[in-house]
């Protein structure tokens, strides 16, 4: 029976040679595109990335790390008078006549209480007889020596006591990721960034992650919870209208590829290099990573762009992809100098051979199919 034989065996050769024009058309299934792929996108061929290749110079060039921090304006303010009487404080007027018929005084009193006084938006207050008179900026002493001034042109020895009943001008707004959230005075135990974060009851996250923005007025400015803690000059004196907001940093990278895993990974506030960002994620999968292709995609600014392409004829931000090699001898020494910055793109191509090897299984499956096909019709 030669010829059934025969006839599936040329079927099955009809079947691989389908199988491979089917694999050719379609592809087969990977993590990303190839190191060719990536490097044929460069601008020099085109493309709008570029290329890269990462050594000691391109080292010093790119790494930098955008720091958190004060500007000058915030370390430079002093701190807030507790005593200083501002626009929105309520205050407290007790007035002493040294006559029985008094100008402020009922028949029969020798004192009169003025009580809620409220510092208007100007800074100013009304008492009677001593006319508008300013209280912002004033302590609560030296308010007393101005009524005092003013009522003794009037009235014999008057004696004048000034108390603050609220403090509402000056306050800072505590929030986020702290324990107790609220509106707090500005008072003497409390002048100061991490004095106020006490009051509110300490972070409700871990410090390490914490980060801490101070919004005041236009201006802003967010510290590390650990370097508010070891600099004191992040210790910044609070102002009036302060907005304090306490959140978790989510600085990240994303980890694509060839690797132990693919996911968006935490910064926090630490220095992570490429291969610290690589092991974090397992490593590298020994069964498919190509150590000549680890990439790490930036959009590079301005003025950090020209360094690492040593070109003063780029504009703008820049596509960049960064290529260690890890098979070079110094290619592990290269990659833990290059620091990962937050929105970068770790990702690792294929080894050439995997694709051959997908090839091949997908075209010999099918092949060891027909075999046994073929067998059951002998």
């Amino acid at each position: 029976m030669p010829r059934p034989r025969s006839f599936a065996t040329r079927m099955a050769q009809v079947a691989l040679l389908g199988m491979a024009l089917l694999v050719s058309a379609c592809g087969l299934p990977r993590s990303g595109p190839t190191k060719g792929e990536i490097l044929s996108g460069s601008v020099e061929k085109g493309g709008s990335s570029h290329i890269v290749a990462v050594d000691d110079r391109v080292n010093r060039a790119a790494n930098y790390t955008p720091a958190y921090g004060f500007s000058a304006d915030f370390r430079a303010a002093g701190q807030v008078g507790a005593d200083e009487v501002r626009p929105g404080d309520v205050l407290g007027l007790q007035i002493w006549e040294n006559v029985d018929d008094g100008l402020l005084a009922s028949m029969g009193q020798s004192s009169t209480a003025l009580t809620e006084l409220q510092v208007d938006s100007q800074g100013y207050i009304f008492v009677p007889y001593a006319g508008r008179i300013r209280a912002a900026g004033n302590s609560p002493d030296e308010l007393r020596r101005i009524i005092t001034q003013k009522l003794e042109t009037q009235t014999p020895d008057p004696q004048v006591m000034v108390t603050r009943v609220a403090g509402d001008g000056a306050t800072v707004s505590v929030m986020g990721k702290v324990n107790a959230q609220g509106v707090y005075p500005i008072e003497r135990p409390t002048r100061s960034l991490s004095a106020m974060l006490s009051k509110a009851g300490g972070v409700s996250i871990e410090p390490e992650i914490a980060v801490v923005t101070v919004k005041r007025g236009n201006s802003s400015g967010k510290v590390w919870l650990r370097d508010l803690y070891s600099n004191a000059r992040n210790d910044i004196a609070l102002r009036p209208g302060d907005v304090i907001l306490v959140e978790e940093d989510e600085r990240s990278f994303t980890a694509l590829g060839a690797l132990g895993g693919q996911t968006k990974v935490p910064l926090g506030n630490e220095q992570i290099n490429a291969i610290e960002a690589v092991a974090m994620v397992g490593g590298l999968s020994t069964s498919l990573a190509d150590p000549k292709g680890v990439f790490v995609l930036r959009d590079e600014p301005q003025t950090v762009a020209r360094a690492v392409l040593g070109r003063s004829d780029v504009y703008g931000t820049q596509r960049i992809a960064y290529v260690l090699d890890l098979t070079k001898p110094d290619g592990m020494f290269l990659a833990r100098d290059f620091v990962i910055r937050d929105g970068d793109t770790v990702y690792v191509t294929e080894a050439p051979f995997v694709q051959w090897q997908k090839t091949l299984n997908s075209i010999l499956t099918p092949v060891g199919q027909v075999g046994s096909v073929d067998s059951s019709f002998r």
